[in-house]
């Protein structure tokens, strides 16, 4: 590694949990940060509003974009312990407006990221209301340079502000774009549909018969949050288990199916055989990875939700270290990884830390994709990591000096995501890990020791 640190003057574009633990690593390695964010306030994904997009599926190209997804019902699916930053726990806090449950509101989770913000002092370096419609290399090689064109959102061209930068980190969240199913009939569909993403209340589904698509976490919520005032809730899945299609357990208006074999106008047919009448279809089938605004003349590509060739999910060997993405791997603990890679491209921009050449991250990536392909992996699981993510944590880890994922963490995960399948109705609010939170504190309580000397 090269002792010779250089100060760079970096782009970091989206200011949710990924962009602003970007932006405190990289100005705590001595680099010049300027943090663009569309919305009026920190926080990414995690801001919640209840407005929603013209079109419910989210296909026009010319719909206002609403950047939020969240339905006002939604609650962490991991425990605030797990889900923190290394050095910022998610504590538990008491007060008027606070939400001190382990499994806590998304706004107690959007209070964290402020706090985080303010705490160390990122908010100085975010441009609010600002939306970068243009990031493309001006310059190769060591040399590199940057041109962002960015402009107060929801104005025109004209008011464009052109500026130049060393590097740039794409921070902009997979949540915003949908993807829906292709189902054949669905065109002559006459009922209504959505997509998961302009999901807010339950309101609407008063007294429908409603078919939702998928089997992830928003569509366990959704499906549940529905059921309290739909008159039936038919749950589509291509990963169900035979054995467990049929009525839902502990719910008279829930049903399992397999996925959707076709649509006839007003009528579903199932794969099982089963057909009912429905009034409204909801997509909860995922994102599309987007970056609108990206030219980098094919060095980076989004082929099938595969952004790359990307070494380690992070940097595009022909533009490394001067481009680099935060966040793009999922079915993860976020924070801890945004904080990792983050790190890593840090000490990368200052030549603290030396990546391989550019053919040995090609050599590795393609090792990478010709695992998945051996394996039957889909190319839209490229990003997909579940219990991959403890060996990739690590990995990053020792390439920075960064400390090593805490075994509490990982028990904590496996633990709810046992207990999410076993009992999904009250897995927020049962656990049997009091011993795991016990270490968590003490854990960071010792980290406090090795950093100050003392508690005070």
């Amino acid at each position: 590694m090269s002792t010779a640190i250089t100060p760079r003057h970096v782009a970091v574009i989206g200011a949710g949990a990924a962009g602003l633990v970007a932006a405190r690593e990289l100005r705590r390695e001595g680099h010049g940060v300027v943090v663009f964010e569309r919305g009026n306030q920190v926080g990414g994904t995690w801001v919640y509003t209840p407005d929603v997009e013209s079109d419910p599926l989210g296909l026009d190209p010319t719909r206002t974009v609403v950047h939020s997804s969240l339905y006002d019902s939604l609650r962490t699916n991991l425990p605030r312990e797990c889900m923190g930053f290394g050095d910022y726990p998610f504590k538990k806090r008491e007060g008027k407006g606070r939400d001190s449950r382990r499994f806590p509101s998304h706004r107690e989770v959007f209070t964290y990221l402020q706090e985080f913000a303010a705490d160390f002092e990122i908010n100085e370096l975010v441009r609010l209301e600002t939306e970068v419609v243009f990031a493309g290399l001006v310059m190769v090689g060591e040399g590199g340079k940057w041109r962002i064109k960015s402009r107060p959102s929801n104005s025109d061209d004209r008011e464009c502000v052109d500026e130049i930068y060393d590097a740039v980190v794409i921070c902009n969240g997979h949540y915003v774009q949908p993807r829906v199913a292709h189902i054949p009939g669905i065109d002559g569909w006459r009922g209504k549909q959505m997509h998961s993403h302009n999901y807010r209340t339950p309101e609407p589904f008063h007294n429908q018969v409603v078919v939702l698509i998928g089997g992830a976490a928003s569509a366990v919520d959704i499906s549940r949050d529905i059921a309290t005032v739909a008159r039936e809730v038919h749950i589509a899945d291509r990963s169900i288990k035979e054995y467990k299609l049929g009525r839902v357990p502990g719910h008279d208006n829930m049903w399992l199916h397999s996925m959707i074999d076709s649509i006839c106008e007003s009528t579903v047919v199932f794969r099982d055989g089963k057909a009912i009448v429905a009034d409204f279809i909801v997509h909860c089938t995922g994102y599309k990875y987007d970056f609108p605004f990206l030219e980098t003349n094919g060095a980076v590509t989004v082929d099938d939700n595969r952004v790359g060739p990307l070494y380690q999910h992070v940097f595009p060997p022909e533009l490394a270290p001067w481009l680099s993405f935060v966040g793009l791997p999922w079915k993860v603990v976020p924070f801890p990884m945004f904080e990792r890679q983050s790190n890593w491209i840090a000490g990368t921009l200052s030549n603290r830390i030396a990546l391989p050449s550019k053919e040995e991250m090609t050599e590795d990536i393609e090792a990478f994709y010709s695992s998945l392909e051996a394996s039957g992996t889909p190319k839209h699981y490229t990003h997909k990591m579940s219990d991959d993510q403890w060996d990739y944590n690590n990995w990053i880890s020792d390439q920075c000096g960064f400390p090593a994922i805490e075994e509490w963490r990982i028990q904590m995960y496996e633990a709810t995501s046992k207990n999410r399948v076993l009992r999904p109705e009250s897995y927020r609010d049962e656990w049997e890990d009091d011993d795991l939170v016990l270490q968590a504190q003490k854990d960071f309580a010792n980290y406090l020791i090795d950093k100050s000397g003392s508690l005070s």
